[in-house]
């Protein structure tokens, strides 16, 4: 007998696996195997940090106290609005004043107020005072606060809420959390 005669009837039985075909089912096995387990690592933490986020969101208690939980970088944080213009506090309980942009001012559709001059962090500014005006922090408002305009608070919506609003609330730090109530 000869080798071809051996050889032939091997090349041609389908039972016999070729080693390109099985390199490619494997490959595709492990290819399908690292995208599941990347899959489920990718659901996981994104579940883990939306039960993250959820937890520094500020929150209500029956009893109507605002909860705001401290940021990672150690400030409070709390959607507001001023005049019905939504915006986002930088709760600072040594300002005296709440602070906005005059791009939000306008967008709150303040009036113009009076010059007055401030002293911030980075020194003495000219900016405007304007008495009168609504202001919301979660569901806690007051309609009678003075705002003080031309200050950049950094993002669009950003503001800063001072004593001018939080003096009419009780004011409690504790660690992790301040707690505001109603007087």
């Amino acid at each position: 007998m000869c080798v071809a005669g051996i050889l032939a009837p091997m090349v041609d039985r389908p039972d016999v696996r070729r080693p390109a075909s099985t390199l490619r089912r494997s490959t595709l096995a492990l290819l399908a195997f690292w995208l599941a387990v990347g899959g489920a690592l990718y659901a996981g933490f994104s579940w883990y940090e939306q039960g993250q986020r959820a937890a520094l969101e500020p929150y209500t208690q029956t009893s109507g106290e605002l909860v705001i939980p401290r940021q990672r970088d150690g400030h409070f944080y709390v959607r507001g609005e001023i005049n019905h213009q939504p915006v986002n506090f930088l709760i600072d309980t040594g300002a005296s004043s709440v602070a906005i942009s005059t791009p939000v001012a306008r967008a709150a559709h303040l009036p113009e107020g009076h010059a007055i001059t401030v002293n911030t962090a980075g020194g003495t500014r000219e900016a405007r005072l304007v008495h009168g005006v609504p202001v919301k922090a979660g569901p806690l408002v007051h309609n009678d606060t003075s705002v003080t305009v031309g200050l950049d608070m950094g993002a669009p919506d950003g503001a800063l809420l001072g004593q001018s609003f939080l003096r009419h609330f009780d004011v409690q730090i504790l660690s992790d959390r301040m707690v505001l109530r109603p007087r």
